[in-house]
Formats: C-alpha cells, structure tokens, sequence
C-alpha cells in the first residue's frame, strides 16, 4: 500500500488528474491518495474547496488501473482557520493551500508513512521506489531545493516531495513547531522554510526523487514542473505545469509523459461531456 497526499482547492483538478495517472500507469501496488481541501474564499473568490464531483471522478480514474485504488478528501478547513486562520504567513508566495501538508499530524487515521507530493508534478517510474525506502529513524527524506542549496544553505531542501515518517514527527513535534513559526513569523518561502528550521533530523535523496529542472531523464521517479529560473536571453522565470502541453513540448522539450498526457486529455474530455 502506497499512502499519497495531495493539498489544492478545485483549481487543481487536472494536476491531480495528470500526476494520478501517471503513477497508476507506473504503479501496482494500491494506492490511497489523501487530498486535503479547504474553503477560505474570505480571501479569495477562487479558493474553495475541490468539489466530491471531481473527487468521484478521480476515484473512477485510479479504479480503472486498480479496484483497490482510492481518492480520499479530506476538509480541513476548520482546522486551517484554528492553526492559521490570518496569520502571518497566509498570503506568502504561494497560496495558502501549501500550508496544509503542516496540519498532517492533526488530521485523523492519517497513515504513519506518507507521502506527500506538490500537484505539479508527474511520475515517471514505480512509485514505490521512492515510498519503500527506509525513514524509520528520520522524520522525513527529501531532496535539496535547486536554488535554495546555493543560496540558501548546502542541506536546503524543495518541499514539494516529502516521505514522512509521521511517527517520528508526532515524537518530535516536527510539525508542531512549524506551525509555531507560520504563526508568528513572517518568511519568505513559508511552509518549505518552516519544515527546514523545524527539522531535526532528514534523509536527503538524490535528485531523481523531485527532478526540478531536466524534465526527460530515463531515471526520473518524480519529476516536479516547479518554477524555474532562466538566464537566456536575458534573465527571466518559466512556470509551466505538465498539463499546459503546448508549452511542456514547445518550451520544456518534455516528452517523457506523452502517453500519460494523451490519457489525461481523454479522460478530461469525458469528464466535462458529463457536467
């Protein structure tokens, strides 16, 4: 059994859609996907919670690879309100959906070995080459952060894969102490610098856990279609997630996922000839 969490609102549906996918392609092993909703359109009109349509569609997308797949939503809105509710931290970089994962050891009947992956990302070997390693004496493995290792600190690491060892984490209080620092102060990449300050001990993982730059490599096991810093032809960003395909072959010069994404563009079709 493979226990995954995904964190979004109703506009993640076609990364849930596009990372389910590929892992059920790659994967034979059950897998549980957890995904951790909430309502905070108080800040924002567009922040609601994934709907239980798109939840039973997603369900009927992993079932159709293995019958004992399954998608769980979890809303932790109330939750978020209590623990975050205004805080410091609540308009950060990113949406404040990235602060959910931190809630995990708060959430009940979550597994004690989960993995925890951003929505952008796609899955290009047998997952359980990552979930089956071995993080029983470490509160989680991840892989160093691109930018922020050079930057930041040589152990820095990218959030966006995380196995955790919830045992270990409730015995440390791991996200506890994250939770505190959300709270009480303001930091630049919020979730990710609260899980690094708040860590005690990691397993670091070679890249091709959360590859975040070379999007075609044979080896890749995860690979994230994060945010990318670009110095030609003049210094500049891309942004651009697996299921805006004209611009993942056109400018990414991905094609390491095709079969996936031709499987994606199916079922969204019938997805929306049902609505």
């Amino acid at each position: 059994m493979v226990n995954v969490l995904l964190c979004g609102n109703k506009k993640v549906f076609d990364g849930a859609l596009t990372e389910l996918i590929s892992m059920t392609n790659r994967t034979k092993d059950d897998i549980t996907c957890y995904i951790f909703t909430m309502d905070v359109s108080r800040i924002n009109s567009d922040y609601v919670s994934i709907t239980d349509e798109q939840i039973e569609f997603l369900n009927y997308v992993v079932k159709s690879k293995n019958e004992n797949n399954k998608v769980i939503k979890v809303d932790v809105t109330d939750l978020y309100e209590r623990e975050f509710g205004n805080c410091k931290n609540e308009n950060a970089y990113c949406t404040p959906y990235t602060l959910l994962r931190l809630l995990a050891d708060l959430v009940p009947d979550i597994p004690d070995k989960l993995l925890y992956l951003d929505i952008d990302m796609m899955i290009g070997d047998d997952i359980t080459k990552l979930y089956n390693i071995d993080i029983t004496n470490y509160e989680y493995a991840a892989v160093k952060e691109k930018y922020g290792s050079w930057f930041i600190r040589p152990d820095y690491i990218n959030a966006g894969m995380l196995l955790l060892n919830m045992n270990k984490i409730r015995e440390t209080g791991l996200l506890e102490k994250a939770r505190t620092l959300i709270k009480n102060k303001k930091m630049l990449f919020a979730d990710q610098d609260a899980i690094f300050r708040s860590t005690k001990k990691k397993l670091l993982l070679p890249r091709k856990f959360n590859e975040q730059s070379k999007f075609n490599r044979k080896d890749t096991v995860v690979c994230h279609f994060c945010k990318r810093l670009m110095f030609l032809p003049y210094p500049h960003t891309q942004n651009f997630k697996q299921w805006n395909i004209k611009e993942v072959h056109e400018v990414l010069k991905c094609y390491a996922f095709d079969d996936d994404l031709e499987e994606y563009l199916k079922f969204k079709e019938e997805y929306c000839s049902t609505k």
